[in-house]
């Protein structure tokens, strides 16, 4: 049996694959779709860990399967590097979180590569790109610019909400909330002050300011999950 020269052939159909976007999803076609989305990695000086393409690795057998069976397969890559861990990075080694972010994507990039992964680069997203994130800001502003109108059974703009509260108050109004709302006349909301009649359409918007207990670590500066708490205390900031 001869050897197999993993360096020799790997690379060779890496190559392939790359310049002919082997593995690329087209937006319009008459074959059966199938999307095989993974865990987005957040991109590390350490680079990957075995933990990635644990999982990576098993996402690409079905993709390759899938496809196989003519499919067409979307199977996207992006980078979760936005937040936290880019901020402290920064802090602990006094560089611009934007050049450390770009390096550690190229490192797990070529990573990738190497492994052979089957997929569609085109698609790369990177949550610390404003070309992304515009899109989450934009969606949280449509949130909180919005209330749920369970007799139109859809997302309604909150100034609509306001004209009808001037009109006939709560009488008419039938919403999606997880507060006991406040009843009120049309004349007893035209009475109360902006700031009054602000905190009453928190209760309505889909998007909302409230209360609530976290976890607080003053070394890190920030709150965090509670996955990140190890023992009662934080595991990055103790």
């Amino acid at each position: 049996m001869l050897l197999y020269d993993h360096k020799e052939i790997e690379a060779k159909w890496q190559k392939h694959w790359a310049e002919n976007k082997t593995f690329k999803a087209v937006n319009n076609s008459d074959k059966p779709k199938f999307y095989a989305l993974d865990m987005f990695p957040y991109p590390s000086g350490a680079g990957l860990h075995v933990g990635h393409p644990l999982g990576y690795i098993a996402s690409d057998i079905v993709s390759r399967y899938k496809r196989h069976q003519g499919f067409n397969v979307l199977h996207p890559m992006g980078y979760d590097s936005f937040g936290l861990p880019a901020e402290q990075y920064a802090i602990q080694t006094g560089q611009h979180p934007a050049i450390t972010t770009k390096e550690n994507i190229a490192r797990y990039r070529e990573q990738m590569d190497r492994i052979g992964f089957s997929f569609d680069w085109d698609r790369e997203v990177r949550t610390s790109s404003p070309d992304y994130y515009k899109y989450t800001q934009e969606i949280f502003i449509m949130l909180f610019e919005s209330w749920y109108d369970k007799d139109a059974d859809q997302a309604q703009p909150i100034s609509l909400l306001e004209s009808r509260f001037r009109e006939s108050g709560t009488t008419t109004i039938n919403a999606a909330t997880d507060e006991d709302l406040r009843q009120f006349t049309a004349t007893e909301w035209n009475a109360f002050t902006d700031k009054e009649q602000q905190e009453i359409l928190l209760d309505y918007r889909l998007t909302f300011l409230a209360d609530t207990e976290v976890n607080w670590c003053p070394a890190l500066g920030t709150v965090l999950a509670n996955d990140e708490i190890i023992n009662g205390v934080s595991e990055r900031g103790g």
